[in-house]
């Protein structure tokens, strides 16, 4: 399916749910890449319409994300959800300013951003209700490398240099604590209202180690070692030790490599208009640069 027709048939959807009390024009909300979004307004309200279904090959499943956007809000962190049907989600429009990852590295916003994924950590699971699932990065690096040794992608001669890494960095990391994790803090998933921050996005939501979204966020807004020291010693009450260090380097490793293999696979299935070709070269580069470093403190 091309971009534009995935646009308008999910427009179209969009438009034609029962719950609006008159008729809705959806706008296109630029910047998603993994669904397609739409703000709609209805009797003086704003809402945010996201329409996808299960996707199997990215391990998203849509059940899980109701569950995780609901108990959010419960825990004050994301939005209301308004309604649900299969393929859609539903809810309240926050008028903020989405974050770059500029924004991100601030440091009184990286402060008050570190509270609320400590929040998500802590807080959310008191709210979680029904079955919900795992994240495991090393488990989707190695699904990913199957998807893309099946369908011919152009990595698939480095895929078996990737295992490789990817088992040495899980040895590495070790033993893991589990919370509730959001698992995608990339900067476009915080939106600052000038009053608060909200954390959206919970498609990859799950029971993981406290390591990865701290891995995560660092990765996917670049924060410097001087950053990454005040994060660690922060969110553990405690100065890294060089055990702490090493499960956090291979934890960063990890996702900077599921990122970029993320983005290998939708460059096979996405119909969405995004140059995910640049976008794996990006991560691969992250990657690279994080594994030597990684590497360099191994030796």
């Amino acid at each position: 399916m091309k971009p534009d027709d995935r646009d308008t048939l999910s427009k179209a959807r969009a438009a034609g749910l029962s719950i609006w009390k008159g008729p809705v024009e959806p706008v296109r909300l630029e910047g998603g890449i993994t669904n397609v979004n739409f703000v709609v307004e209805d009797a003086g309200e704003r809402y945010v319409v996201r329409v996808g279904d299960d996707m199997p090959v990215h391990q998203i499943m849509r059940f899980n994300e109701r569950a995780a956007n609901k108990a959010a809000h419960a825990a004050g962190i994301s939005p209301a959800v308004v309604y649900t049907e299969p393929g859609i989600l539903v809810m309240h429009f926050i008028d903020g300013h989405t974050c770059t990852a500029a924004d991100v590295r601030e440091t009184a916003r990286l402060r008050r951003i570190l509270a609320l994924i400590k929040r998500v950590h802590l807080d959310m699971p008191r709210y979680l209700r029904g079955p919900l699932l795992a994240f495991s990065v090393f488990h989707a690096i190695r699904d990913y490398a199957h998807t893309l040794e099946d369908d011919g992608s152009r990595y698939a001669p480095r895929l078996a240099e990737m295992l490789d890494v990817a088992t040495a960095l899980e040895f590495a990391v070790g033993p893991i604590d589990l919370v509730f994790g959001h698992n995608d803090l990339l900067p476009g998933n915080f939106v600052d209202d000038g009053e608060r921050i909200w954390l959206i996005d919970w498609d990859y939501g799950g029971f993981n180690s406290p390591l990865f979204d701290l891995a995560n966020l660092a990765a996917n807004n670049e924060l410097d070692d001087a950053q990454e020291d005040w994060m660690l010693a922060t969110y553990f009450g405690r100065k890294p030790d060089d055990h702490l260090w090493r499960s956090y380097r291979a934890m960063k490793c990890a996702s900077l490599l599921r990122e970029a293999m993320w983005s290998m696979v939708s460059e096979l299935y996405s119909t969405i208009d995004f140059d995910y070709a640049a976008y794996t070269v990006d991560y691969m580069d992250r990657f690279a640069r994080a594994h030597s470093a990684f590497e360099r403190n191994e030796a």
